[in-house]
């Protein structure tokens, strides 16, 4: 018999917040149609390292395995993506594999999104509306906007965009292209409409729009191919709308 194949994966690794990142090296066996976290549960399974030495599980999120959840981002070669639709086949070996960097590190490839979850409270990016009692059948959205609006609403808050932008690092408060796209999504809903101006001002404020360089990364970088910078250009529209009838006293409706 001949030599079973192996895939070979370069890891970074940092046991917690405080320590300094290293590399750590695994071969593990080859099965067809692995992806980058069957072979992470691998690891798991046998935490021994390419020195044949015993380590400690690599530590990851993962939650749907099916890119719908965004839990299991993390930089694959270089590029931030979904571990769950990263096939082994199609990288080119060997693997490496690194934690987000806009993000703290917990530990290993495990990152804090506090961030972005803080940004999304921050332009309210909800519909604020309890549920507690009938409010009856809610207005219409017209088709031509809710086919928009529904490309949108595939945010999965994976994080990807915001760590393929330039402009969302420690040196900066920028919000980044996803809650931004929230706010359109948001605006666009009939019902969430009556906070749009929290959410406009909330965007025209430090870390908001005037901190988007315009890089284009997000929306190559999205895995859901969500139109990152279509929505942060009619946010720059509608803002100004906003501003000019605000300081006019006028009626603050954007068409």
């Amino acid at each position: 018999m001949g030599e079973q194949k192996t895939v070979t994966l370069i890891i970074q690794r940092q046991d917690n917040p405080e320590s300094q990142p290293y590399e750590e090296t695994f071969k593990i066996p080859y099965r067809p149609n692995m992806n980058v976290i069957s072979a992470l549960m691998e690891i798991r399974r046998n935490p021994v390292n390419a020195k044949g030495e015993k380590t400690t599980p690599v530590v990851w999120e993962m939650n749907c395995l099916e890119e719908v959840c965004g839990a299991c981002s993390m930089v694959i070669n270089g590029m931030p993506r979904q571990a769950c639709s990263a096939l082994v086949d199609k990288l080119e070996q060997p693997i490496r594999l690194a934690p987000m960097r806009t993000f703290p590190v917990v530990r290993d490839l495990q990152v804090d999104r506090s961030r972005m979850f803080d940004s999304l409270k921050k332009v309210k990016a909800w519909i604020p509306i309890d549920g507690t009692y009938d409010l009856g059948e809610g207005p219409r959205m017209p088709e031509k906007k809710r086919q928009w609006a529904y490309e949108l609403a595939k945010c999965m808050t994976c994080g990807v965009c915001l760590e393929a932008c330039p402009n969302v690092n420690s040196h900066s408060n920028f919000i980044g292209p996803a809650p931004l796209s929230q706010v359109r999504l948001f605006n666009a809903h009939p019902t969430g409409h009556m906070n749009r101006d929290e959410r406009l001002e909330a965007i025209m404020g430090d870390g908001g729009l005037a901190n988007c360089g315009n890089a284009q990364n997000c929306v190559q970088a999205c895995p859901k191919g969500i139109p990152l910078t279509t929505s942060i250009a009619a946010l720059n529209r509608e803002t100004t709308i906003y501003m000019f009838k605000k300081f006019f006293g006028s009626d603050h409706t954007v068409d």
